[in-house]
């Protein structure tokens, strides 16, 4: 997370990585001892940083992540490029710690390598060099030299050997010819044919097949179940604690929003303002309340972006094994509720005493909870969306094409009896979040007041019970604390949504790679 300091974001990663059954002191000394041996101690209190705020550089970035990946001291561990954004001197001490550690704790790393230095080779035991698709050479390093000096391509002297091996077998660009020994010349896609040629044939070949055939006939202990160590409690209050911190230091996920609904509060406060007791205030109240119910819950979508961002970490981290769904879902929803009930409060007082609203505390704590739980309902629309549409400018634009069609079928531009029964009321009418909203609001709002009528005559009235019947056409055969009831079940209902689509994918993706697999011609192959 980009908020988070080097520190945090390690020592987060310590809890949820590792089991109760060490200790919080040795979770934190672990966190410290990782920073130490990848040089980030210096950057300790220094933030990730991101495109908003500037931070750590990007080979400062890939240390922290390898400092999250060694923290239980994994027995296989990938590296892509650990090495790409550090100098030399950098990659050497990066790799010299890694190679400390595989082998003090018997770690097999497996690296892909740029550009590294004739030091950062030379610490590599094996080399597997691939162009484009077809294997070049997989042995040892101390036998490549050997192996391209024996076909005619000998590695110069004082020239990097990596850098001679990537030169001789790279045909990105057109390169010139390429000196074979002391005969001439010869193309790179002649070069490279020589070179696979000559590999599928040699001796090194044959003994690494047979190392490998060897490897494959020995049992070995089983890995331990794949995920997060610690408990799912654990799990829950330490991505509680993490999430409420990004949410307080991100000024993208809650406190723009929070500027924004109070100017509009304000707007609607003074547009409104005072809106008295008269028979044109009975539409005054209704257009103000399904302003509320449909804008306010709608700005929501503007913390979608930081919400994706914590989802690209969430994706990470659950691939990796770090935590379950249901501990992700625990965390951000428990972490985002003080943060909501705010933005839901502060706006809620300016615009409910500005128009003048029913003037008690009973009628306010229904419209504030009311809009507190539509927001949250809102939120985890949009966590259900982030689910299945990967790209966050395609979120936006699905979250706010169905908040448009419930806005539009809430029962405010379209009356309810005058929908069209086939589709847009059954089902639409029904399941559109917005039409208990509105519900909620009016009846808090008129149930127990009295308008004049002047379409009945001088001295009629008109009460608000039957203003919610024949002007709203509200369902007034239940209470309002049922409106408040049913959005909270979508709440439930969207979350859980969100937790199975989830584990839906990670079911289905396994079972399409091994469909597309099956599919193909195969030969044994190992991967490597």
């Amino acid at each position: 997370m980009t908020t988070l300091t080097v520190k945090e974001a390690v020592y987060y990663s310590a809890q949820l990585q590792l089991p109760d059954s060490i200790s919080i002191v040795e979770k934190k000394k672990r966190a410290e001892m990782v920073i130490k041996e990848m040089g980030l101690q210096d950057s300790l209190n220094t933030r990730i940083g991101g495109w908003a705020v500037k931070g750590l550089s990007g080979g400062q970035k890939r240390r922290v992540s390898i400092c999250i990946e060694m923290l239980r001291r994994p027995k296989l561990l990938f590296l892509d490029e650990p090495t790409s954004g550090l100098d030399s001197a950098a990659s050497c001490h990066v790799m010299s710690r890694i190679l400390k550690l595989a082998r003090n704790d018997g770690i097999t790393v497996v690296a892909s390598v740029h550009q590294p230095s004739s030091e950062v080779f030379q610490l590599f035991r094996s080399l597997c060099l691939l162009s484009s698709g077809r294997t070049i050479y997989f042995g040892h390093v101390a036998s490549t030299e050997q192996f391209f000096t024996s076909n005619g391509f000998p590695c110069p002297t004082l020239r990097n050997p990596s850098d001679h091996y990537l030169q001789t077998i790279n045909k990105d660009f057109d390169q010139e010819d390429i000196e074979q020994g002391h005969g001439g010349s010869v193309r790179t896609e002649e070069v490279i044919s020589i070179l696979v040629s000559s590999y599928k044939s040699c001796v090194i070949r044959q003994q690494t097949e047979q190392h490998v055939h060897t490897l494959c006939q020995q049992k070995g202990g089983t890995f331990g179940k794949k995920g997060g160590q610690a408990s799912f409690i654990t799990q829950c209050i330490v991505l509680t604690r993490r999430s409420f911190l990004n949410m307080y230091r991100d000024l993208g996920y809650y406190w723009l929003r929070l500027a924004i609904y109070i100017a509009l509060s304000l707007c609607v406060g003074s547009i409104f303002y005072d809106v008295g007791f008269s028979f044109g205030s009975i539409q005054a109240r209704g257009t103000m309340l399904m302003f509320v119910a449909a804008f306010l819950t709608f700005m929501a979508i503007g913390g979608f972006p930081s919400f994706m961002e914590d989802m690209k970490i969430f994706r990470r981290e659950r691939l990796n094994g770090h935590y379950e769904v249901g501990a992700f879902v625990v965390g951000n929803t428990l972490s985002s509720i003080p943060y909501l009930f705010l933005i839901s409060l502060i706006p809620g007082v300016i615009a409910y005493f500005l128009v003048g609203l029913q003037k008690s505390i009973e009628h306010f704590t229904y419209f504030a909870l009311l809009l507190f739980v539509a927001m949250l309902l809102v939120e985890s629309l949009m966590m259900m969306v982030a689910s299945f549409v990967p790209d966050f400018l395609m979120g936006v634009i699905t979250g706010a094409g169905i908040q448009g069609v419930m806005v539009l079928n809430g029962g405010f531009f379209r009356l309810p009896n005058d929908l069209p029964n086939l589709f847009w009321k059954y089902p639409m009418y029904y399941i559109s979040f917005h039409k208990y909203t509105n519900q909620g609001f009016y009846k808090n709002e008129f149930e127990g007041l009295t308008f004049p009528n002047p379409q009945q005559g001088a001295n009629s009235s008109i009460s608000g019970e039957e203003i919610l019947r024949s002007v709203w056409q509200v369902d007034t055969g239940y209470s309002k604390w049922i409106d408040i009831a049913i959005l909270f079940g979508m709440v439930v209902f969207y979350r859980l949504m969100f937790l199975g689509i989830v584990k839906l994918g990670e079911k289905v993706k396994p079972m399409l790679k091994k469909r597309v697999g099956s599919s193909k011609k195969t030969s044994p192959v190992v991967e490597i």
